[in-house]
């Protein structure tokens, strides 16, 4: 009798389950697949998101309605309803989801501007960013910084050539050297295993990588709440280990940066991104307060955002310019009618560098570092080309079904950066075929920054050196799978081998 019991039970909430994923509550809809009790429609989603995503909107739409466990997710797929989400109605889905492990483990519980929920806090951060961390005359006076690093990196190639080297290490150790010296003062880290810093190079990057892909994750608990508990995945032990690695690396650098504040007292002047944090720790003036842990979660962001960024968008635009040699011969024609062979290419260069320009377009396109936009999340109901949306949705957009949308692009499948040249095309949010740094509210507030690094390295990568595969590997060799996270790198690190073009007094910076 009790068997029976229990059986019966099971069978109700079996029922409750299907009537809840089922029903349309008579709500009008985007079409998308019929949802499983529980799971929702998780087990049509394979190791690569984006192109699970891709695959279902090339039979159900552009506009994708889904489960997610219990949660509804909206996916975009076309440049139009992207100007809905992000513009029409960006006031009603610039939120992000408050649900997220990610955001509460590994970003001090909502407070760095990646994850931060739409309000006064979100407003003010992105406000500091915009006026005191990422003006063009903060941009500008970092500018001898960029030129440093970008010498040291170059001179480092040098030293390298003959050898096999793995692009990606290179180039990210060369931003990790910028960003830090710009965000943080000087290099908190040792480029060696002598611990004179907290961490090593090594180590940090580390740290980076598996915060980029913790962020990223589908993590189950996120969208089963009452499965939070169990973990089952192990993304949540991952991701509070990794943030106990992180903070105590951010608590050295505030600390550090609070004792010279200390010393100096009145005469404390800001001399990089932390010290004008730090000054408003307190600021009355201030519409929400600033402590230190949103100090930490401000830094964060740009620590990880400044680094990874431009490093995967390098990586990617030379696997396929190496896939055709052609392109980097047109590229380096460009550079030598434009520059010369007497010097490196300035940041000032880049308006006379249309083809170089095209070419990280080009890369931006078919390999979006985020290729789905980190999730909005709806503030209230609303009604998008006729559907209605309810408050809470998740929105997800997916700039990597839209850089290969036939209807947007010719043989969206092959890397041809000409497709942009004399095309009134930009990056800044406002074309919406190409938004790598995405649009509205939420744009990426950095990406000024990031696209002075990305085009300076990759311009004066081309300029300086010639680029062959090691050994007796081929252009078809080139493997170009991908690993899902925040950012979307390459499975398999690019090797590559180099050989000065310039004279060899152009790499005497060391």
């Amino acid at each position: 009798m009790e068997s029976l019991y229990w059986l019966l039970v099971a069978t109700i909430i079996l029922v409750i389950f299907i009537l809840l994923n089922y029903s349309d509550n008579g709500k009008n809809h985007p079409p998308g697949p019929r949802p499983w009790p529980i799971i929702g429609n998780f087990n049509l989603i394979g190791t690569l998101p984006h192109i699970s995503l891709h695959r279902l909107s090339q039979k159900y739409g552009k506009l994708m309605y889904l489960k997610f466990g219990s949660v509804p997710v909206v996916v975009v797929s076309s440049p139009d309803m992207a100007q809905q989400f992000l513009r029409t109605h960006d006031h009603i889905f610039a939120s992000r989801p408050t649900t997220t492990a990610a955001g509460k483990h590994t970003t001090y519980n909502y407070r760095a501007i990646s994850w931060a929920p739409y309000g006064p806090y979100w407003s003010q951060a992105r406000k500091i960013y915009l006026n005191e961390l990422f003006s063009s005359k903060r941009l500008d006076s970092y500018e001898y910084i960029r030129v440093e690093e970008r010498n040291i990196f170059l001179s480092r190639l040098h030293k390298l050539s003959g050898d096999k080297v793995v692009l990606k290490e290179q180039i990210a150790h060369s931003n990790l050297s910028m960003i830090s010296r710009i965000l943080l003062g000087r290099k908190y880290f040792s480029e060696s295993n002598d611990k004179k810093e907290i961490v090593t190079l090594k180590e940090f990057q580390e740290i980076l990588d598996e915060w980029i892909l913790l962020n990223g994750v589908l993590n189950i608990g996120d969208w089963i709440p009452w499965m939070e508990f169990m973990d089952l995945q192990g993304y949540v032990k991952r991701m509070k280990a990794m943030f106990k690695r992180f903070d105590r690396f951010n608590e050295h650098v505030l600390q550090d940066h609070m004792a010279r504040m200390k010393a100096e007292k009145d005469g404390f002047v800001a001399k990089d991104m932390v010290d004008s944090l730090l000054k408003l720790v307190d600021d009355p003036n201030l519409e929400v307060k600033l402590d230190y842990d949103c100090v930490k979660g401000l830094t964060q962001d740009l620590l990880v955002g400044g680094t990874d960024t431009s490093a995967t968008v390098i990586e990617w635009a030379m696997s396929e310019l190496m896939k055709q040699p052609s392109l980097i011969k047109k590229a380096t024609q460009e550079l030598d009618r434009v520059i010369g062979k007497e010097r490196w290419v300035d940041e000032h260069d880049h308006a006379n560098l249309p083809f170089i320009d095209s070419v990280i377009k080009e890369t931006m396109r078919l390999h979006p570092v985020t290729v789905i936009l980190a999730p909005h999340a709806a503030l209230q109901d609303c009604k998008v080309a006729g559907y209605d949306i309810a408050k809470g949705t998740t929105i997800f957009v997916n700039l990597w079904a839209m850089g290969r949308d036939s209807n947007l692009w010719d043989d969206p499948e092959c890397f041809r950066p000409e497709r942009f040249l004399g095309k009134d095309i930009d990056m800044k949010g406002q074309h919406f075929e190409l938004l790598p740094f995405g649009s509205g509210r939420r744009m990426c507030p950095g990406y000024n920054l990031g696209l002075k690094i990305t085009r300076s390295l990759l311009a004066n990568m081309l300029h300086g050196f010639n680029w062959t595969l090691p050994d007796d590997m081929k252009k078809e060799d080139i493997n170009m799978d991908e690993i899902y996270g925040l950012s979307t790198h390459r499975k398999f690190p690019l090797v590559a081998v180099t050989k000065p073009r310039l004279p060899d007094n152009m790499f005497n910076y060391m």
